[in-house]
């Protein structure tokens, strides 16, 4: 007698449904081979597992609001001779979780810096761990958002309790007032308990020239510093121009008057 008629529909009211794809398929496995139940159940729960962990990597994947598919794997190093890679390796292990420490990436534009803050944010996916991405003038403009529509505290506490929040693009933009208070007590409530990752096209001693207001600069920036890692990119633009194709070689010509 085939159980499977009967077995289905517990499965997934258990919410089993891994189960159910490979229940046929594991089920003639154990018969061929002779497993024993405790092997066929393993089998089983081997694809449920397998399932929920995709499922919910994909879940999260999705809310990190990642700009692409920016991997330590497609990241090429040659392209900037000079970064530590050996740094870079190390973080992606989840090292700086562990010890809620910051990581701040500079460098001139085009380098890298959003991609290799990506790639370690993508390694803390797969390591379990919820990531925010986001630009500086995106991340504050919804928090001011949210003030508008009542939800400000409700958004604050997501951006401060997540377990990674990358900052790209800090300092792009001169920090407006409310925006630099914002800020300052997103970086104060992480501070010590989780850590966040910045990237900016500005020098670490420029970035206090972001904020309207020095001692909150000074403030936000000693926190964001401490025992932070950093990682300085260096090297021309990923971003070279198309070349104009069959027009470089073409003489204008005369305009009639």
């Amino acid at each position: 007698m085939n159980p499977s008629p009967q077995l289905v529909p517990m499965l997934k009211q258990l919410r089993l449904s891994g189960i159910c794809d490979s229940l046929e398929r594991h089920n003639r496995e154990a018969i061929n081979q002779k497993l024993a139940y405790t092997e066929f159940l393993a089998l089983l729960l081997q694809d449920e597992v397998a399932r929920r962990e995709h499922k919910n990597f994909a879940s999260r994947h999705r809310r990190a609001c990642f700009r692409g598919e920016k991997t330590i794997e497609n990241f090429d190093f040659d392209h900037t001779p000079t970064t530590n890679r050996e740094l870079i390796k190390d973080l992606a292990t989840g090292s700086y979780i562990r010890d809620k420490a910051n990581v701040l990436i500079v460098g001139p534009c085009g380098t890298g810096k959003s991609h290799v803050a990506q790639a370690l944010g993508h390694c803390a996916l797969r390591q379990g761990h919820e990531v925010l991405f986001a630009t500086q003038s995106k991340l504050l403009n919804q928090l001011n958002a949210a003030r508008g529509v009542g939800s400000y505290e409700k958004r604050l506490a997501h951006l401060t309790q997540v377990d990674l929040l990358i900052i790209d693009d800090f300092g792009l933009k001169p920090l407006e007032p409310k925006h630099a208070e914002d800020l300052h007590d997103i970086i104060a409530e992480r501070y010590e308990n989780r850590p966040t990752i910045v990237t900016s096209n500005l020098d670490l001693t420029e970035w206090g020239e972001a904020f309207p207001n020095r001692i909150l600069g000074a403030a936000t920036l000693d926190r964001l510093r401490h025992d932070a890692h950093r990682i300085v990119l260096d090297g021309k633009s990923y971003r070279l121009p198309r070349p104009f194709s069959g027009l470089q070689n073409t003489p204008l010509k005369p305009v009639d008057k």
